[in-house]
């Protein structure tokens, strides 16, 4: 398999402070950085992503440079992007960092502006896209002026802007996941075959759960659309000989909770992911649990929490991931130590090959999966990227494979369940 080039650009080990001359002259200063200290980073066309910047009191010291506070994933056509001027871009894109204190809001009815401290900026370069390991900048820089003393320096930033080669697999299904399709790897326009997926159902639930309709009976009788569960969904991730790798399959119902009609986080329904054994050909052993339920509002999400076993036996989970997507519209299910951290939910470990799951320290973890799936009722040929280093042979890739069916599935699962059908409509109640 020949992985696609890709580049992450990290910032890290972010701080600020104030200069010896405006810590003794401005007290006032010093409250307004150390309360509420955030920055917007800005590359375009990527979103802006927002994070707090801690407040050095001392002099001497310095953030710790372990510590990611953002990260962008590029491709090739994102570095040309950013380094073709266009005619609303007079130059090359840049880096940049804009630091605010005071948060946006309101504070007893009144309206609250944040005020900004000052931009760091950092042009795109050739050196961008030489798929080299660089660091573009480490230290302190001035980024703004003292305002009480006019002319002299005012607040510093420190940080870390670095760039690593971050080649990806990248793999489509190219049909519905419930219509068994083969599985390719991308590599610019040519498809390589790699896997096949077998999608079945166990006999107990022969009525199809993902029809929205039920043949008017001659009676004109109410009848029930769906059972009121599905289970027995089994998805099988096969090489090119035809060996069974890797596999999904439903352990928990998905049932609708007492008093509603679609799965609800009291009750959610679950995947266990499962490799193969290749010295024992019979034999299956736990990688992990992928557990998936509805929330109803203004528009309805799809949760996904996603285990692995640390030992590969069910007990010792660590939390991977926590995920909601639009039920309409889809979107990405992730694996990223990162963008977990940042989203403020429980620091998560980095993943080995083959199943073995090790505790890592967030800086040698950063992304690992990637999943874009589309909503319910859309047909869904689930995009899976995959960090390279995470992946040493075929049958690594094959597990992922298995994760993304069964996010994939999981959007119909949690489908909302519409009991009953009236003679002469093909609407549910």
């Amino acid at each position: 398999m020949d992985p696609q080039a890709f580049i992450r650009l990290s910032i890290s080990s972010l701080g600020i402070r104030l200069p010896v001359t405006a810590l003794t002259a401005s007290k006032s200063n010093i409250h307004a950085l150390s309360s509420s200290c955030v920055c917007e980073i800005r590359l375009r066309g990527f979103p802006v992503q927002t994070t707090q910047i801690p407040f050095l009191s001392s002099p001497e010291a310095t953030p710790n440079s372990n510590t990611i506070a953002s990260s962008f994933y590029l491709e090739e056509s994102d570095l040309k992007a950013l380094l073709a001027p266009g005619c609303f871009y007079p130059s090359h894109a840049c880096l940049e960092i804009v630091v605010f204190t005071g948060r946006k809001g309101t504070h007893c009815g009144v309206g609250v502006k944040r005020q900004q401290i000052g931009v760091f900026k950092l042009n795109v370069g050739p050196e961008w896209g030489e798929g080299k390991p660089v660091i573009l900048f480490s230290g302190w820089i001035g980024i703004g002026k003292n305002r009480q003393e006019s002319g002299k320096p005012g607040a510093e930033l420190h940080l870390r802007v670095k760039l690593d080669p971050d080649p990806r697999y990248v793999f489509q299904f190219e049909d519905e996941t419930k219509l068994s399709p083969q599985i390719v790897q991308l590599q610019g326009n040519v498809k390589q075959p790699i896997f096949s997926c077998k999608f079945s159902r166990d006999r107990v639930s022969q009525v199809d759960p993902l029809s929205t309709f039920w043949p008017n009976s001659a009676d004109g009788s109410y009848q029930d659309i769906e059972r009121r569960e599905r289970k027995g969904w089994k998805v099988k991730i096969h090489d090119l000989s035809g060996s069974a790798v890797a596999a999904a399959f439903i352990t928990t119902p998905f049932v609708p909770s007492t008093g509603c009609d679609w799965v609800a986080k009291s009750n959610p329904g679950a995947w266990l992911i499962v490799h193969h054994d290749a010295g024992r050909p019979e034999s299956w052993h736990p990688w992990g649990k992928l557990e998936a339920w509805r929330e109803k509002g203004m528009r309805d999400s799809i949760n996904f929490r996603f285990h692995v076993f640390s030992d590969g036996q069910e007990g010792g989970e660590l939390l991977m991931s926590e995920i909601l997507l639009n039920a309409e519209k889809g979107g990405e299910f992730f694996i990223d130590t990162d963008r977990q951290i940042r989203a403020g939910a429980t620091p998560v470990p980095s993943p080995q090959s083959s199943g073995d799951y090790t505790a890592l320290s967030p800086i040698s973890g950063g992304f690992v999966m990637r999943c874009r799936v589309q909503g319910e009722g859309k047909c869904s040929k689930p995009l899976v990227q995959l960090a390279m280093r995470h992946v040493t042979c075929v049958e690594d890739a094959a597990i992922f494979m298995a994760l993304a069916a069964a996010v994939d599935l999981s959007i119909e699962a949690c489908r909302p369940f519409r009991r009953k059908i009236r003679r002469g409509s093909r609407h549910s109640w």
